[in-house]
């Protein structure tokens, strides 16, 4: 199983997962046209596309749905109240495929298994997708990490995780109060101490490649997410870490 981050920030979201015959996209935030040319800059062509799934409904993970699932004939993969909230914005949908949350389900060589995250949105998810030999997890979008997150996410051996902002960063940066107090909020985003101390828990588990991602351009930056990498992450040496990117595919990576 190899996966590659499209592309991670609030600019866009979109993560490809492939085993097999089966290439699965995870949200499609970026415009059509976009995901199309930075899958070709992996060597994928768009027609050997198998499905999208949707974690939740904000516009940087559904912008660009309607039209590749139109376009290809892709059949959507999300819960009910996800459908709901953006159904307006994504137009006819060729294939809808309502799942539950916390029911996995199996397409092609790809079992999915969704996990209640939370977000201020209708039904936020996280996913674990396995092969059936190895497990890589998802979850960005989340204001914190719970005992469900937790027992979902021990299991996989590769992770993309979210690590939004700096604490400092935020609360000197430019960003009205209410909106610092809605990325801060349990309902918000992840801050980078918050995700490396999660992830070294997981290292001590299966954890062998961590993709932190979701990093904000304005109350970030991967220097900073790399400090807290260096502190939090002292004596987990068997654990990779790669930052994923706003504006260029990250590398087709293989799920140890």
């Amino acid at each position: 199983m190899r996966f590659s981050v499209l592309g991670s920030g609030s600019k866009g979201n979109c993560t490809l997962v492939e085993a097999g015959t089966t290439r699965l996209l995870i949200d499609a935030g970026f415009s059509c046209k976009e995901t199309l040319c930075r899958l070709a800059a992996l060597g994928i062509e768009a027609e050997t596309l198998t499905a999208i799934a949707v974690t939740h409904e904000h516009g940087d993970h559904v912008r660009g749905v309607g039209v590749l699932a139109r376009r290809l004939r892709l059949p959507v993969y999300a819960n009910a109240g996800t459908l709901r909230a953006f159904a307006d914005r994504a137009g006819e949908l060729p294939l809808c495929r309502e799942f539950g949350t916390g029911e996995p389900f199996v397409l092609g060589d790809l079992a999915v298994h969704p996990f209640a995250v939370s977000h201020d949105t209708a039904d936020p998810v996280g996913f674990v997708v396995s092969d059936g030999a190895a497990s890589l997890g998802y979850c960005t979008d989340t204001g914190r990490i719970t005992r469900l997150i937790r027992h979902h996410l021990e299991r996989c051996s590769a992770l993309v995780l979210e690590a939004n902002h700096d604490v400092q960063m935020l609360r000197d940066g430019p960003y009205p109060l209410p909106l610092k107090q809605r990325v801060q909020s349990s309902m918000g985003h992840l801050a980078n101490g918050e995700a490396v101390r999660f992830a070294a828990e997981l290292a001590a588990e299966r954890l062998r490649l961590l993709v932190l991602a979701h990093l904000s351009e304005v109350n970030n930056h991967p220097d900073r997410v790399l400090d807290e990498v260096g502190r939090g992450l002292v004596g987990c040496a068997g654990v990779s870490v790669r930052l994923a990117g706003q504006h260029r595919p990250g590398p087709l990576l293989e799920v140890p």
